[in-house]
């Protein structure tokens, strides 16, 4: 397994953590500032910025603290070149089951969610 598939392997487990447990600063060290959250899955498109994705998270009861198992699954992980990756994971929050396709870019050597877009 190469480093780069490793960092982002990692920074999915993180960023499973920071849904689990609605921890904003986890998802801080995953999510780039610039990063967009998108679903279609409703009657209106949703697209917004991390600062309103994040204080969400914040306000959130957790699926930790309801007892709820944690399930999380990374089910891909593909690379377009050496700063862009493509993930397809599955995971749980409360009664929904996500199936997510974040997109990693590797900015000042380190990997980062730019965009999570989603179905539930």
């Amino acid at each position: 397994m190469s480093d780069d598939h490793r960092a982002v392997t990692q920074q999915l487990k993180t960023c499973f953590n920071g849904l689990y447990y609605s921890d904003a600063v986890l998802l801080r060290r995953v999510l780039h500032p610039e990063a967009r959250y998108v679903t279609a899955t409703g009657d209106e498109l949703v697209n917004i910025g991390m600062g309103k994705y994040l204080s969400i998270i914040e306000t959130r009861v957790s699926t930790a603290s309801r007892g709820e198992e944690q399930r999380d699954e990374i089910v891909s992980i593909d690379y377009a070149g050496p700063k862009t990756a493509f993930a397809k994971v599955h995971c749980v929050v409360g009664e929904r089951y996500f199936t997510d396709f974040p997109t990693f870019i590797k900015a000042e050597g380190r990997w980062q969610i730019i965009s999570k877009v989603f179905h539930y």
